[in-house]
Formats: C-alpha cells, sequence, structure tokens
C-alpha cells in the first residue's frame, strides 16, 4: 500500500487510484489519536472522557448543543438519520443520484420499517426546486398514499455539484411548508464547506437543516461517521435507534478519538480543500484532452467527464483506476483524495493525452 501522506510528494509511490476517496489511508493526527485512547481504561458507551470532549468540539463547530451520535458507515448514519424522521408510511424526497438511492441497498428503507425513497428531479445531481414544490405535496392526506415526510439532501453531490448556502435554505423552506423534516447525507460535507468557504452553521441548522450525516471516513477518518442533530425532541429516539443498529459501541472512544482529531487544527477542512484542489487540477488537465468532455459542474473532489474508448484504453494499460461504463457508455468517474498529489494528477493528465501509444510524445 502506498504512503497516503501528500507532503513529501516524490518520496513516494504513484497513486494511480482514482476509484473513490475510500482509497485513501488515514490521516497520521488521527491514527495517533487513536493509538493514544488505546491506553489504559475508560468508561465504555460513550461515556469517555474523548468522547465527551468530541460532542464539545462539534458544538463548538456548529456553533450551538448539538447531539452526536457516532456510527461507523454513512450508510447507518443516513439509515438511522431517516429513521427518526420519517414513519413507516411516509415518504423521503431525494434525488436519484443520490447515494441513500443507488448505494445502501435499501438500509434507508429497511430502518424506516418501509418508508419509500421518492425521486425529486433537477440538473447536476441538484433537486429542482418546482420539482420539489409538487412532490412535497403530493398525496398528502390520502390514506392510499405515501405521506411525503423528510427532504434528504446530498452534500456535496455523488457528481460533485454543491449546494450553496441559499439554495439549502430555500429547498428547506419548501420543506418547511409542506411539513416536511430535512436530513443532508454529509458524507462529503468537509468538501462542501471547502467549496463554499461557507461556515457549517450557516450550511446546516440555520439554512433550516434537522440532522446531518456528518461524514468523515472518505476525508481522512479510519472508521468514523456520526449521526448530528440539531434538534434535541430527537435525542431519545436517535439514542435508542442507534443502539437497536448496534452502532452504540462499547468502545466508542476509538469512534470519538477519531472525530476529534478530524476537527482539530482544522484537519478536516485542510484534507477537503487539497481533495477539492486535485479534482480541480484533473478536470483542467483532462479538458485539454482531445475528445474528453467534462459532466456537470463539479466543484468538491469529484470529477464525471467522457472520456473516448482509446483514451480510457490508454489509461487502463498505464495503470490508472477508475470507474466507468456504469452510468451510461464513456463516461467516466474520478475521485481525489486527500492522500492524491500534484504529481499523480499530472501523471493521469499526461497518460490521458498520450492515448493508448505509450511512445506518443505528450501534446
Amino acid at each position: 500500500m502506498v504512503a497516503m501522506s501528500f507532503q513529501g510528494e516524490s518520496r513516494r509511490p504513484q497513486l494511480q487510484d482514482f476509484r473513490s476517496d475510500n482509497i485513501a489511508g488515514t490521516s497520521p493526527e488521527i491514527m495517533d489519536a487513536v493509538n493514544a485512547v488505546g491506553a489504559g481504561v475508560a468508561v465504555p458507551y460513550g461515556d469517555d472522557e474523548a468522547s465527551a470532549r468530541m460532542r464539545a468540539t462539534l458544538s463548538e463547530v456548529f456553533e450551538r448543543e448539538v447531539d452526536v451520535f457516532p456510527v461507523s458507515t454513512g450508510t447507518a448514519a443516513n439509515a438511522i438519520s431517516l429513521a427518526a424522521l420519517t414513519p413507516p408510511w411516509g415518504s423521503i424526497l431525494g434525488h436519484a443520484d443520490s447515494h441513500i438511492t443507488n448505494d445502501e441497498a435499501g438500509a434507508p428503507e429497511f430502518y424506516t420499517g418501509g418508508a419509500k425513497i421518492v425521486h425529486v428531479t433537477g440538473e447536476n445531481s441538484k433537486i429542482d426546486v418546482d420539482a420539489l414544490r409538487k412532490a412535497g405535496t403530493k398525496g398528502a392526506g390520502d390514506v392510499h398514499s405515501v405521506q411525503p415526510s423528510v427532504l434528504s439532501l446530498t452534500q456535496a453531490t455523488e457528481t460533485g455539484s454543491v449546494y450553496d448556502v441559499a439554495e439549502v435554505e430555500t429547498l428547506s423552506g419548501i420543506a418547511r411548508e409542506a411539513g416536511l423534516r430535512v436530513h443532508m447525507d454529509g458524507a462529503r460535507f468537509a468538501n462542501a464547506l471547502a467549496a463554499l468557504d461557507a461556515s457549517p452553521a450557516d450550511l446546516t441548522w440555520r439554512a433550516g437543516v434537522d440532522v446531518l450525516s456528518f461524514g468523515a471516513t472518505k476525508n481522512g477518518a479510519m472508521t468514523a461517521d456520526a449521526v448530528v442533530s440539531f434538534d434535541p425532541s430527537l435525542r431519545a429516539e436517535l439514542g435508542f435507534r442507534h443502539k437497536r443498529a448496534g452502532q452504540l459501541t462499547s468502545k466508542m472512544r476509538f469512534h470519538s478519538a477519531q472525530l476529534e482529531a478530524y476537527l482539530a487544527d482544522d484537519l478536516w477542512l485542510r484534507n477537503a480543500r487539497h481533495a477539492n484542489a486535485m479534482a480541480a487540477r484533473l478536470r483542467d488537465g483532462l479538458a485539454q484532452v482531445p475528445g474528453v468532455k467534462i459532466l456537470g459542474q463539479p466543484r468538491a473532489n469529484i470529477v464525471f467527464a467522457f472520456i473516448p474508448d482509446e483514451v480510457r484504453a490508454g489509461l487502463k494499460t498505464a495503470g490508472f483506476e477508475f470507474h466507468d461504463d456504469r452510468w451510461e457508455r464513456g463516461v467516466t468517474r474520478f475521485v481525489t483524495s486527500f492522500a492524491h498529489t500534484k504529481d499523480d494528477v499530472d501523471a493521469l493528465c499526461a497518460a490521458a493525452a498520450r492515448g493508448p501509444l505509450p511512445n506518443r510524445p505528450v501534446e
């Protein structure tokens, strides 16, 4: 496995895997924090000192007291959050590109006891205002229909676009008018914050968000995400659902230590800014390759592009890994992480420019 620090770029092997930010390892600061809490003993089930510090830190970050429930996966965070916000006969309004729709094996439906995910359209994987107005009241009060219950926004989206603060406020306002709660899937929340240069509070509870799935694993943590609730009335239910889902770990201090170190000295934002910058560099480099077309409006750390077959073949021959043809023929996804360097990105762009012939000079 290659070293995962992006410092000392010339001292480590080239990182050629762009399939996901999950391929990256763990930030050294987080590894150090886990090792530190491994010594000695601590009270179990989240009543330890590290967990108390972590909750206090997140409350400081969000500029208000929050309830925090550490989990081991983003799927657990989303499923537990949505279960607390949606009755079994309810519906979850989300984009067709969302992670809760495509990548969680029905976990939200299972944990809610049968709630239905209803797709709301919009360009660049973002929910359209007019489409939400229609979906938010469709079937309301009709005993034969699932009841619109919660809006789920993915931030950043699965295609690298982001909702700015005004967009979150507008969509949350529409949801409120329809009597819906608001959930944010923030698996790449730090990347969205970095792209917008916004405050965590402005992008969440001040804009109308009730519960945030706070992602850390994709951005430098080892095995920790969290449910962050801005609504104290949900505290008891989230607590029981957290336990019932098997996420109240006995040695919670290991999750909490990761989250505490993740937030310390703005590590989470530094990692996210770097990942975003590498994506922008990749986007600009690929755009110079004949036949390549950048798709959508990537602002975070995900780049979708149409790549001609011969260019993709050249990249694969050169050893680069990425996802392609999952969406449609020729559509390729690249994801950058805190571990990718300028050299890694430039090497991919150079290989794309060379095409399938290794000896062809770079244009």
